[in-house]
């Protein structure tokens, strides 16, 4: 769980510089990544 939740902040992270420089492509990549961690931690929270 730990694990996840720190790949989910590195990845929101990303994301906010992503769209600071204007790199629509990999911004929308940051958050398909975010979404597959917000499962991922809602997966193991529900077990």
């Amino acid at each position: 769980m730990k694990t996840f939740t720190q790949q989910y902040e590195i990845a929101k992270n990303n994301s906010i510089e992503f769209m600071k420089k204007g790199q629509i492509s990999a911004y929308l990549n940051s958050l398909v990544e975010m979404n597959k961690y917000k499962r991922l931690m809602v997966a193991v929270v529900s077990n």
